[in-house]
């Protein structure tokens, strides 16, 4: 028999190109299991083959565990029953004593090749995972090889397989068996069946792959990709820059005639991409993002991440594209949330804004229109910037002197102790009810504030949004739409 153990594990190592160490240790978890069956269903069994000579033993184990935690006779001992045999051995240490081995005949024979095919599987599957491991992101060529309803599978060669969800096909295209396919290697994922190759031809690092590989600057790196955004199937921009003066980024990628960027629209089928160049300045990179729209003028929002965008009437169409498109491409390329407005409606926003903050400072400093007005136009948007500013910043403005900075800083800071005051005053008022306090994931504090808004119980706060509690200071929209769904709660509960 042991003579049949090495035939067995040469043959199909040869065969299956893998390693002999794995075919020997499905050998003997085969021999294991076939004398196990001796045992207690919870018994230890370990099998262990001279891999020079096939000859093997086999052995019982228990686990030496302490008095309080025994709870299988079959496969532990206490370390009471340790010392009592003097076995010296300590928690957490092994006990093995050899036991009567199996004859490798039928049964061991097919159980060790039911576990050498799942052996030799993972074996394949770990192959797998180093040959592309480092291959994730970059494109990868194969043959559609069968087609199901939610994914096709491709052969890539060497017995990989890699699957292409319908969800990462780009829209309206189609795939039939045999059909040669290029992808991005979007991620190796781990499930029950193991490592899975899977792919993408809809992310925004597809196009990027398919440019690097038209464009020779690119991957030479003289032409930097700083960011792409999708509409798969429709519309794409990418932004590029140079790291070599003499070379036109844009046109690099254009290419004599259109001929790379057509290159990579035929592969996208028939996406339009948008070349557009990188800039540093946020407000530049967007004006040029927003192409072919021609922008009037921009106003960034730091705090909010946001710039209102204007355009002219008469192309706030083209700006903002079908469906939102042009506008939300550019808001992705860029980081920035894009707000496309008319010139005129522009103007608007802005005058209504600077009314507020003169009518802010007029009542909040008690000084008169003009002066408000000056600081409006010196970019004065709070009474915290007031009371806060180094003095000499203020000293600056044309026509101000020490005396008037420091009562503007005096009045600014009393006006924002008094907010405060009413604010803990509107805190004290508010009276919660109950079940708003008790409520999953309320806090006394934010109870408090909810009621000073009026959101009192937690019916009022059921028939919130999300944006109405982004106003609370600290709120995130995470827990703001936790909140709601979980007040929300009890209207379900009716309903079945």
């Amino acid at each position: 028999m042991s003579k049949e153990i090495l035939l067995v594990v040469e043959a199909v190592s040869n065969e299956k190109d893998v390693s002999k160490q794995v075919i020997f240790e499905a050998v003997e978890i085969a021999l294991a299991s076939a004398a196990k069956r001796r045992f207690e269903d919870d018994a230890l069994i370990r099998v262990s083959i001279d891999q020079r000579t096939g000859d093997y033993k086999t052995y019982r184990q228990w686990n030496i565990v302490a008095d309080e935690d025994y709870s299988t006779p079959a496969s532990e001992l206490t370390i009471d029953d340790s010392e009592e045999q003097s076995l010296g051995l300590g928690i957490g240490e092994i006990y093995e004593e050899e036991v009567e081995s199996e004859v490798f005949g039928r049964i061991a024979a097919q159980t060790a090749k039911q576990v050498i095919v799942q052996k030799v599987r993972e074996a394949e599957r770990a192959k797998m995972v180093a040959l592309y491991t480092e291959r994730v992101g970059k494109l990868v060529h194969g043959q559609v090889k069968k087609v199901t309803r939610d994914s096709l599978i491709i052969d890539l060669g060497e017995n990989a397989e890699a699957s292409l969800p319908k969800d990462q096909l780009i829209a309206r295209e189609s795939f039939r068996m045999n059909d040669r396919i290029r992808a991005l290697l979007l991620e190796i994922r781990e499930d029950n069946r193991g490592a899975q190759l899977i792919l993408s031809r809809n992310a925004p690092e597809f196009m990027i792959e398919l440019f690097r590989l038209e464009v020779p600057e690119i991957a030479e790196e003289m032409i930097e990709i700083r960011g792409a955004a999708r509409d798969p199937g429709l519309r794409a921009k990418i932004a590029v820059k140079t790291n070599d003066r003499r070379i036109d980024p844009i046109g690099a990628c254009v290419g004599m005639r259109g001929a790379r960027v057509q290159a990579v629209s035929n592969e996208m089928n028939g996406e339009r991409v948008d070349i557009v160049l990188w800039d540093d300045n946020p407000a530049q990179l967007v004006i040029n993002a927003m192409a072919p729209a021609e922008v009037d003028s921009i106003v960034i929002d730091e705090d909010a991440h946001s710039m209102d965008v204007a355009v002219k009437s008469d192309n706030l169409a083209q700006a903002i594209g079908r469906n939102g498109q042009n506008v939300r491409l550019a808001s992705t390329l860029t980081g920035w949330s894009l707000n496309v407005m008319t010139s005129e409606d522009a103007e608007a926003k802005q005058q209504e804004e600077s009314q507020k903050l003169i009518d802010l400072f007029v009542s909040g400093l008690d000084i008169d229109d003009d002066l408000a007005i000056q600081m409006v136009d010196e970019g004065f948007s709070s009474l915290e910037e007031v009371a806060y500013i180094p003095m000499e910043e203020m000293l600056d403005i044309d026509g101000f002197d020490e005396d008037l900075v420091n009562e503007l800083r005096a009045r600014a800071k009393e006006a924002l102790l008094n907010q405060a005051l009413q604010a803990e005053e509107q805190l004290d008022d508010a009276k919660p009810a109950a079940d708003l306090l008790a409520m999953e994931g309320m806090d006394n504090h934010l109870a408090l504030v909810l009621a000073s808004v009026g959101v009192v119980s937690m019916e009022d706060l059921a028939e919130q949004s999300v944006d109405e509690l982004l106003d609370i200071d600290g709120m995130t929209e995470a827990r703001a739409a936790s909140l709601i769904l979980t007040a929300r709660a009890p209207w379900f509960a009716e309903s079945e």
